[in-house]
């Protein structure tokens, strides 16, 4: 029962988000619940939901759960293996402090607050709708540019009107600005924010194209990033980002990203190369890096999610077996990639579609688990592939991870 789709790991911590807050909103009822109380909610759940995504946040939390070591009992390490589903944590404390904003807006409008503090927080309120509409899965699968530049430039504005209306409610108490503890939590949600974009810089980049469905990016400027990290990418830094993960070689400064044909913009990358793109942030930690918390993996990639999947494959830092499904590999990425991957993986399967067609994924990884004795599945591919090979295998018992496309 708990395998399926809807009761994931993501989900359970949604509701752990909420149960935490209905619990504290409980708490508070029998004395009544101040406006004071719940501004406070509001800023601890936002909090939450911002820091959480902090890359170096983000980073320590696969520290840490990855640091389990593999004597542990195979099901702990299962669940270690699902810390990458903490946007779970994001989702929750949105909503929740959303919800919380919008109590603190009517207990504000029936105290008889000022004008100024009533129109921060009514614009706030909209601001928070809108953020939280435009995150509704359905709106940003099909909108996903539009959710990027509302999420970035709202959520700036946000974080301003925010700074106001705590100083106004501060004010109101008649407490120092300083010595209040709301201050200092949104002085480091503000840093958390704006830390990533302090290290924004523009950098060269080589485009190698083996054919018009894919693109290898080459970086070499002074940084080689950990095997299994993710570096986001842009050509308009205030407009579009896009993640893609690192693929550093052993021994060998810089690294490639793999960039597939799947929109304008990766169309755009691959036909009009750049010299040079922008970076920003730090890399960060992809799914892929739980493969230490088990003796041995098999890796399921399909097409271009070979990529996230080659860096592990070449550091070689855990037992593992590949099972690419990919159309015509050599046509497609290059014989140079293609023997770069067999060298690394001798005894990989490599099912080429365009002449065996689709196989069925589930069975082709449970074959390879059993053939290699590996403990788990690790699926890097589009999003119907990878929940059905994951929620597939984790029925039959078989720990599976894949990404979940919550951002």
């Amino acid at each position: 029962m708990f395998k399926h789709p809807r009761l994931m790991h993501y989900n359970r911590l949604v509701a752990l988000v909420v149960l935490v807050n209905l619990i504290v909103a409980g708490a508070a009822v029998p004395g009544g619940i101040d406006p004071r109380t719940s501004a406070d909610a509001v800023l601890v759940n936002l909090a939450v939901a911002i820091l959480i995504r902090q890359q170096y946040v983000i980073n320590a939390l696969f520290r840490v759960a990855t640091a389990a070591p593999v004597s542990w009992p195979l099901r702990l390490r299962w669940t270690l293996g699902k810390v990458y589903h903490f946007g779970g944590l994001h989702v929750g404390g949105a909503l929740c402090g959303t919800a919380w904003f919008t109590i603190l807006l009517v207990q504000l409008a029936m105290a008889g607050a000022g004008t100024a503090l009533l129109a921060v927080s009514y614009a706030l309120v909209v601001l928070l709708g809108l953020l939280v509409v435009t995150a509704l899965p359905p709106v940003r699968g099909r909108f996903h540019d539009a959710f990027e530049r509302i999420h970035r430039f709202g959520g700036w504005a946000a974080l301003a009107l925010f700074w106001w209306q705590t100083l106004l409610l501060v004010h109101g108490d008649g407490r120092s600005a300083l010595a209040a503890p709301q201050t200092w939590l949104l002085a480091l949600v503000t840093f958390s924010v704006a830390l990533p974009w302090l290290r924004l810089r523009k950098v060269p980049v080589s485009v190698e194209r083996p054919s018009s469905h894919v693109a290898l990016a080459h970086f070499d400027h002074g940084h080689t990033p950990f095997a299994g990290s993710s570096t986001a990418i842009s050509r308009s830094p205030l407009w579009e980002w896009h993640s893609f993960a690192n693929v550093p070689a052993p021994g060998r400064s810089g690294f490639r990203l793999t960039v597939s044909r799947a929109g304008d913009w990766t169309g755009s990358f691959i036909d009009d190369a750049p010299d040079h793109v922008w970076v920003k942030g730090i890399t960060t930690a992809g799914v892929a890096n739980i493969e230490t918390l088990f003796t041995k993996v098999v890796y399921v990639a399909t097409g271009s999610g070979i990529g996230p999947c080659l860096p592990h494959l070449l550091a070689g830092e855990v037992p593992a077996r590949l099972v690419w499904v990919t159309r015509s590999p050599r046509e497609t990425y290059g014989d140079a990639l293609v023997e770069e991957i067999l060298t690394a993986q001798p005894d990989a399967t490599v099912w080429d579609t365009s002449a065996r067609g689709k196989p069925d994924m589930v069975r082709l990884a449970c074959q390879a688990r059993q053939e290699c004795g590996a403990e788990a599945v690790i699926c890097i591919s589009n999003r119907h592939v990878t929940w059905k090979v994951v929620h597939g295998l984790e029925r039959l018992g078989i720990p599976a991870y894949g990404a979940i496309w919550d951002s």
